[in-house]
């Protein structure tokens, strides 16, 4: 990896901490606190998340037909969602500690904590507890997709491509053959290094 590559993704690091950090002041203007795992909210600013609740009764009543409609649709997705989640979990569980490529902590995607908003009902919880699992299950799948092509074939492709994951920007440039052996065994001792 050139000198200039390196500079942008230590600039594109920077720039990630400084988003994450302006973030969690915005957050702090909100009135919370997060304890363990729970989110804990100023008593004012829960009452009035309980004044903007939407009763169900009514919700039903305002939600647009077609989304009604498409419910049962979006739920049976929880079939291939649940499937996958065991599939790669028994993938990682199983292979990872023979490659001693460090595992991809379950709860740093799963987050479960738009519940504690208190002007969502029911239903609207609902909805977001099955988002949060479909979402955090997907980012946890390519986390672990991610390591295993770091550790089998870290080499970019030729062509560009949308969405790729935070560890493909350290890959190896395309048909870059020098020395390939050796590099590939360095990402391989680097991921050794990894904490889980």
């Amino acid at each position: 990896m050139n000198e200039r590559i390196r500079e942008l993704l230590g600039q594109m690091t920077t720039l990630e901490d400084d988003l994450r950090a302006a973030l969690h002041e915005q957050e702090e203007r909100v009135a919370f606190q997060i304890k363990g795992k729970r989110v804990e909210f100023e008593q004012s600013v829960k009452q009035a998340h309980q004044r903007l609740q939407t009763g169900v009764f009514r919700w039903i009543l305002t939600i647009r037909p077609l989304n009604l409609l498409t419910m049962p649709l979006i739920y049976s997705m929880i079939v291939p969602l649940f499937m996958l989640d065991l599939c790669v979990s028994f993938y990682q569980a199983s292979c990872f500690p023979i490659y001693r490529v460090a595992k991809v902590r379950r709860d740093d995607y799963f987050v479960y904590d738009r519940r504690e908003l208190g002007y969502l009902n029911v239903i609207e919880r609902f909805h977001c507890t099955y988002c949060a699992y479909a979402n955090g299950l997907l980012a946890y799948a390519t986390e672990i997709v991610a390591r295993t092509e770091q550790y089998f074939c870290p080499i970019k492709h030729a062509r560009k491509m949308a969405g790729t994951h935070a560890r493909y920007a350290r890959f190896l440039a395309y048909g870059d053959a020098a020395d390939y052996p050796a590099r590939l065994e360095a990402f391989r001792r680097a991921m050794e290094k990894e904490k889980s």
